[in-house]
């Protein structure tokens, strides 16, 4: 009775299910993505009749909604998981689901990546057109006599954000490619931690003359479930393979038989975690092929630590699945890692598919988040000083707080203060506009002629220093030097006009100041 409760592997029985009613399940097959009528800037048909994206489905806000295009086959319907939810608050999901075989898109620079669905509505054949936010794609790109590649580098070209990560799905096209990642994880843990099967690499059939230990298992090209792999047990068997490679013209690995017990499926879905053990019952050495007996079981540090270091790989996955088998030997053997285009196993697939969902919800907050206006706060010395090295003076904004002058003394005149920012910020704090305020009436110097220096740019060592005002040195020799104070340096376009409005406030001072004598 144990026996009988267990349930068989669910992708198992979607295949079969799959071959059986094809022609009900499987769409029409459309043309290839460098056909002629491939997806045009202006969205003009060329004699198909197209339809609004939007037709039988929820009415969507144009302005606030993200258009999820989710690349799987139709035994599930995604459009149900993201049904009601909202990203940034207010911003409806719009889904759309579709396989390759299904899909035509062209990219542009400006405008993005335009996908075209074709479908078959009452016979009749049409296509629904819409601009993608963000890709769910749970199909394989490459696959035994299927290669969508073309429509990877589109989505890329048009850069959508997905999951998993384009970059990714990219470099899981091949297994020999991921195979190398898996080396480089078994050097740094060590063979113990990572016990990877030892596996060997033929470019072609050529390579293909030294005999390994038998049995061995051969794999022809890049496939899934169970598609190109061979059980070798002699060196004439292996010959006739060889030439089979030599037909196919493709790269070839092979790897030694392991007599196992069971499979082992670990998966990772965002930071959940699941482990099940897998063993077929119909006699086949493959257990993914056939019928399978599934039973899910616990997660240990030893299986978290595999899955997480290929996690890592290609920039981050997001969904991945770690293959192992577990030999009669008492020893595990790591054989190869799925990316997002994993099957999902066991009872719990409903809630894998809801984990999915979530993940792609904080991926589209992440991704897709508007770009807000950032504001910056400048302080008011920043602000005169780009304004001032940029012509700009006008432009200033007033101080809060006005610089403190000291008290006149009695009788003598208000000194004019100019209006609004006449004065460059720099004289407005210069050292030398503040010893205007403290010159004693009873000492009067006569005022110049014009073009002679300012009796204020030169040190008077009678005269007492104020205790407030700070002199630096260097810049004290370097108004000796050229007779032009620090603050009173600008740019060359704007010396000659700061030099005049300093000679018009200084003659103003002293018109005040011996006007009254």
């Amino acid at each position: 009775m144990n026996f009988l409760r267990r349930r068989f592997s669910s992708g198992d029985l979607q295949g079969e299910l799959r071959d059986e009613n094809s022609s009900i399940l499987t769409f029409k097959k459309g043309p290839s993505p460098s056909a002629p009528n491939s997806p045009s800037k202006s969205m003009s048909g060329a004699g198909i009749p197209r339809v609004p994206a939007g037709n039988n489905k929820p009415a969507y806000n144009k302005d606030r909604c993200k258009t999820l295009l989710v690349i799987d086959d139709h035994h599930t319907d995604w459009s149900k998981y993201f049904r009601g939810r909202k990203i940034f608050g207010d911003w409806d999901i719009r889904v759309e689901q579709a396989e390759f075989s299904e899909l035509n898109l062209a990219s542009y620079t400006d405008t993005g990546t335009m996908v075209d669905i074709q479908i078959m509505r009452n016979g009749t054949k049409v296509v629904r057109s819409f601009k993608p936010d963000f890709l769910l794609i749970r199909q394989n790109v490459k696959d035994a006599s299927e290669d969508w590649k073309n429509l990877l580098i589109g989505f890329q070209y048009g850069g959508i954000p997905s999951v998993n990560s384009l970059h990714s799905i990219y470099n899981f096209q091949d297994r020999p490619w991921v195979f190398s990642q898996l080396i480089k994880i078994q050097k740094k843990l060590g063979r113990d931690n990572f016990p990877l099967i030892e596996q060997a690499y033929y470019p072609n059939h050529k390579e293909m003359v030294l005999t390994p230990k038998f049995p061995v298992v051969v794999k022809l090209g890049h496939a899934h479930s169970g598609v190109g792999k061979v059980r070798i047990s002699n060196h004439y068997d292996f010959q006739d393979m060889a030439g089979v490679v030599a037909v196919s013209n493709c790269y070839t690995t092979t790897e030694s038989y392991i007599d196992t017990i069971y499979d082992i499926h670990i998966q990772k879905i965002g930071n959940n975690y699941k482990a099940y053990m897998r063993k077929s019952i119909s006699g086949n050495w493959k257990a993914n092929t056939g019928s399978a007996m599934l039973e899910q079981i616990a997660m240990n540090d030893r299986f978290k630590l595999w899955v997480d270091e290929c996690s890592l790989m290609f920039g981050g996955l997001d969904v991945l699945a770690v293959e192992a088998v577990q030999g009669k030997d008492g020893k595990e053997y790591i054989i190869e890692v799925n990316d997002s285009s994993m099957t999902l196993l066991g009872e719990s697939q409903e809630e894998d598919r809801r984990q999915i969902a979530d993940l792609v919800m904080a991926k589209m907050q992440h991704c897709l988040k508007p770009v807000a206006s950032i504001s910056r706060t400048f302080s008011s010395g920043a602000v005169m000083h780009y304004a001032t090295m940029n012509g700009n003076k006008q432009d200033l904004p007033a101080p809060t707080q006005p610089p403190s002058r000291p008290p006149q003394p009695q009788g003598q005149p208000q000194q004019p203060r100019p209006q609004g920012n006449q004065l460059p910020p720099q004289q407005q704090h210069s050292p030398h506009s503040q010893s205007q305020h403290h010159q004693h009436p009873q000492h009067p110097q006569h005022p110049q002629q014009p073009g002679a220096r300012s009796p204020q740019r030169q040190t008077n060592p009678n005269q007492p220093m104020n205790p407030n005002q700070q002199i630096n040195p260097d810049q004290s020799n370097k108004q000796q030097s050229d007779g032009v104070p620090p603050g009173n340096r600008g740019p060359p376009g704007q010396r000659s006009s700061e030099d005049e409005d300093t000679m018009k406030n200084l003659r103003r001072t002293f018109a005040g100041i011996f006007g009254d004598m």
